[in-house]
């Protein structure tokens, strides 16, 4: 402890490589998360269709899920692999 009971400062990058894992971490639950509701969306969207419903707004809501799922996974195969 410093002397007006704040934690002491760790060097500069100390702490670097563990948030950059953390950050990889952080990516796969977003991508869990898209993808769960990438796989509702498919499963309205095909039941909309069989049942001759209109479907291109949850069809429209999927492929915005898909893309942005995609983005995702393209951004965490940047991250450096966990330790």
């Amino acid at each position: 402890m410093t002397e007006h009971g704040s934690r002491p400062r760790t060097p500069a990058g100390a702490g670097t490589t563990s948030r950059l894992v953390r950050s990889g971490e952080d990516f796969d639950i977003i991508i869990g998360f898209l993808g769960f509701w990438a796989v509702v969306l498919l499963v309205v969207t095909v039941w909309m269709e069989i049942t001759a419903q209109p479907a291109i707004g949850w069809a429209l809501g999927l492929l915005a899920t898909l893309l942005a799922l995609y983005g995702m996974v393209r951004l965490r195969r940047k991250l450096p692999a966990r330790k």
